[in-house]
């Protein structure tokens, strides 16, 4: 092999990223750069002899410790990296710049569904919420007997009916953090803007009580909501009987709603990563950083989560931070998380996974900084806790873990009416009731995986496409599906089984 690409992401760094596999031997630079050993596509190679302790440099800042002597053209991954430790950056706000917003006028449109609160929904399905894991199976028996029973098709405007179930909701305290993770969870699907109407159905003796979330979140408008248990209806066969009827009127409720223009200012889209390689923070993630920060230009809102992914990369957010409370209210959550990984026997560089460390990733840092180019460049304006309705435009940050579908549970439970999804090893997630948008990271991927993946990032990689070009399209589906266009995880029925609440509660 004469030649193969590798790609240096700045001037200061002592790596490059592996293109395509390399094979032992490879003449890599006319440099005189050689291969020592094996190297897969999206691992690194060191550009430099390293020594032990020294620094590992990607993205021209520190990703871990060399572990031992690395000589220039080796393979650089977890047999010869580890953890660095690093102080944390306190400048909030100093890189905070005035976002250029286009005029209302000229802002983006969709077609969606306004609620009567004011909020828009990209969906509009009937959503049937369970306070406790003991009123779950009633309701999956209600949603099926209404898909046998054919009513859906009396109503072609309803996307369908939607349980919303979990293993939670009693032995547990009622007065303290976890107990309130779990109600904004519950809560933020129950009344979230692509439900046209609701049914919250317990089981009557649970600790989440209906009565107890009513009265701290108020209860929404009759038409749209209504709640009952087990026990007061006579047990399972009762309730789906009392659910049959409510779902007649609600069906045709929703039915009422239709698809309207509405602009770009009611998109919430939340930002997620998972299976990442690494080509994430190369292609797939700043590209969608680039359609973020057009998105806040017109007016709209995203979220971006995982907190554990953003550990020694916050500093890319507390520097542009719209206010100092805003910047120590992250890095009090970051705080939080060393401590509760550490009360657990864990640490914060449990993270990466074996997945994301066969694609190339070596250590949290080097994970983090790819991650956080999801969050393009704009001011970061809010920070929120898991589920909290997010109340801030522009980029903001929810609390979560960086599993996947609890970190998306507390995306859309604060409100966030789009998902986008990036992806290096090729996750198949969809979510009901809000629309997931999948982009690959590299093209095998894609190509291996396509009946899951909408989008492809890859060609940036190639050289074929610029990062802003991928960033248009991924803003342009973003407005289609946001319209109604189908994901591919819409089309493959996927997303009855994601509801899944952070629990950091002791179950009793």
């Amino acid at each position: 092999m004469s030649h193969v690409s590798l790609l240096t992401l700045s001037e200061n760094d002592n790596i490059a990223v592996c293109l395509q596999k390399i094979e032992p031997g490879s003449q890599l630079s006319s440099s005189g750069l050689v291969a020592q050993n094996a190297i897969p596509s999206g691992h690194k190679i060191a550009l430099t002899e390293i020594a032990p302790g020294e620094e590992i440099i990607k993205y021209g800042r520190v990703i871990g410790l060399a572990t031992k002597d690395i000589q220039r053209g080796e393979h650089v991954h977890v047999h010869n990296v580890e953890m660095a430790q690093f102080k944390r950056s306190q400048s909030y706000g100093s890189k905070a710049q005035e976002t250029q917003f286009v005029l209302e006028r000229e802002r983006a449109t969709f077609q969606g569904y306004r609620r009567a609160d004011g909020r828009v929904g990209t969906r509009n399905y009937v959503g049937i919420v369970t306070s406790v894991n003991c009123s779950a199976s009633a309701a999956r028996h209600l949603a099926r007997e209404a898909e046998r029973s054919g009513v859906l098709d009396q109503f072609p405007g309803v996307d369908g009916i939607v349980p919303i179930v979990h293993g939670a909701g009693c032995c547990i305290g009622t007065d303290d953090e976890a107990f309130r993770k779990l109600q904004s969870a519950i809560w933020g699907y129950a009344t979230h803007p692509n439900f046209a109407s609701v049914l919250m159905l317990g089981l009557g003796c649970e600790a989440n009580q209906i009565p107890l979330m009513l009265e701290a979140y108020g209860k929404p408008q009759d038409k749209t909501f209504q709640y009952y248990t087990l026990q007061s209806a006579g047990g399972t066969r009762k309730s789906v009987e009392k659910g049959l009827l409510w779902l007649e009127t609600a069906l045709a409720e929703a039915a009422k709603a239709k698809r309207e223009p509405v602009d770009a200012s009611h998109l919430s889209v939340a930002l997620q990563c998972g299976g990442s390689d690494g080509y994430s923070g190369i292609t797939a993630n700043p590209a969608l950083g680039y359609a973020v920060d057009l998105l806040v230009k017109n007016g709209g809102t995203a979220a971006l989560a995982e907190t554990p992914e953003i550990y020694g990369a916050e500093h890319l957010l507390t520097d542009r931070a719209a206010s100092t409370e805003v910047g120590q209210k992250l890095v009090e959550l970051l705080e939080w998380w060393e401590d509760y990984s550490a009360k657990h026997g864990s640490e914060m560089n449990n993270n990466p996974t074996p997945g994301n460390k066969a694609g190339g990733l070596t250590t949290i840092l080097e994970k983090s900084l790819g991650a956080v180019a999801k969050a393009g460049t704009t001011n970061l304006n809010g920070v929120y806790k898991y589920g909290e309705t997010i109340k801030s435009k522009g980029l903001v940050f929810v609390d979560s873990p960086g599993y996947d579908p609890v970190s998306i549970t507390g995306e859309v439970a604060s409100g966030c009416n789009i998902i986008c999804f990036t992806t290096g090893r090729g996750s198949c997630y969809g979510n009901k009731p809000v629309p997931s948008i999948k982009i690959a990271s590299n093209s095998s991927m894609y190509s291996q995986m396509k009946d899951d993946m909408d989008l492809n990032c890859g060609a940036i990689a190639e050289g074929t496409e610029s990062v802003a070009e991928a960033g248009q399209r991924i803003f342009e589906t973003i407005l289609e599906t946001a319209s109604g266009s189908k994901t591919r995880s819409e089309e493959l029925d996927i997303g009855d089984a994601e509801f899944a609440p952070w629990q950091t509660y002791a179950q009793m």
